[in-house]
């Protein structure tokens, strides 16, 4: 796994030993950032269900002024920590060992980006989206949800519009718009 463009291209990032955690592959996450390439630059990101942190650090890569990362895992939050402070940028992130779907109160930062990349076919994307709705400060008003689903996983688009679908393998990228 590595950073595909920006500030960092080339870097390595480390991965998990655990099996719950599913980096996004470099094909997906290639794909996500290059269907909006000038949306990066100085934007406040939110990464939920984060993971090793691979989408928030590209989007750093490419010029985000800050990442929020929620997962509640503590040996995703660990990987997370290790990938930002070997690339020297801990300072442009913020960390919360967090369930999302408890809820989302405790961010009171609205967001030109939300990645949301939960466990496939759990019925997370539909709770989640509902927990966006109903914090609406979350996502500015030209914000973008970008969502990392199984193909097989449906769901409502609730009061967000679909920008665009994408369909690599047996991984489905949805962006949504309010």
């Amino acid at each position: 796994m590595r950073v595909i463009t920006g500030k960092y291209k080339g870097r390595r990032l480390s991965s998990s030993t655990v099996s719950f955690i599913r980096p996004t592959s470099n094909i997906v996450k290639e794909a996500i950032f290059n269907i909006f390439p000038d949306i990066w630059s100085s934007a406040n990101v939110l990464d939920l269900y984060a993971g090793t942190g691979s989408l928030g650090i590209e989007a750093l890569s490419r010029g985000a002024k800050q990442v929020v990362f929620v997962d509640k895992s503590q040996a995703a939050i660990q990987i997370i920590r290790r990938n930002l402070s070997n690339l020297g940028i801990e300072t442009q992130a913020i960390f919360y060992k967090r369930d999302v779907l408890r809820g989302l109160n405790f961010l009171s930062q609205t967001f030109q980006i939300i990645f949301m990349d939960p466990p496939y076919e759990k019925n997370y994307v539909e709770k989640t989206l509902r927990l966006i709705k109903f914090n609406p400060q979350l996502l500015s008003k030209e914000g973008l949800i970008i969502i990392e689903h199984s193909p097989k996983e449906k769901f409502s688009f609730m009061d967000f519009s679909l920008v665009t679908l994408k369909q690599y393998g047996q991984t489905n990228i949805t962006f949504l718009k309010k």
